[in-house]
């Protein structure tokens, strides 16, 4: 049947997993992040890891901040950096590709915290293979993981 009870939010667990667990992963850029934290892009670029810590802590989930590093914040106040990627990443329909990278690690199995963070290290090695430093495209970068996972495991 169907529970009329109300919808789940960050504080719910994952199926079939720990509550305390993060479930949520959410990917704002600097932008997003300011109007979810209501203040300015300006103050979310000066501060970034403050910022990405406090947005994890208020909203009780993980919060993968995309830039030229990106950042992981937990809720408990832990943090990842990502500094392998390309400024190209900030393209039309990359972010949808780092979106639906890390939910298919979350998916296999890992944490919202280890998604984010695997997520956005072979988003970035995979947009750096793909443009070797030149414009690429989301598709160029979605054809790319493939081939960063393989030169992992050889």
């Amino acid at each position: 049947g169907f529970d009329d009870g109300p919808a789940g939010g960050p504080d719910d667990g994952p199926a079939g997993g720990p509550a305390d667990r993060p479930a949520w992963l959410l990917t704002p850029h600097a932008g997003e992040l300011a109007r979810m934290l209501e203040v300015e892009r300006s103050e979310v670029e000066a501060d970034q890891l403050g910022h990405a810590r406090l947005a994890a802590e208020q909203l009780g989930c993980v919060v993968l901040l995309k830039g030229r590093h990106t950042l992981v914040a937990a809720p408990d106040g832990r943090v990842r950096v990502t500094t392998i990627g390309s400024p190209w990443l900030a393209t039309a329909g990359a972010g949808d590709v780092l979106a639906g990278l890390c939910g298919a690690l979350m998916a296999a199995g890992l944490d919202a915290f280890d998604a984010g963070s695997v997520g956005s290290w072979l988003h970035g090695a995979a947009a750096t293979t793909a443009g070797g430093g030149g414009p690429v495209q989301a598709s160029d970068v979605a054809a790319a993981i493939p081939v960063v996972c393989r030169s992992l495991l050889t």
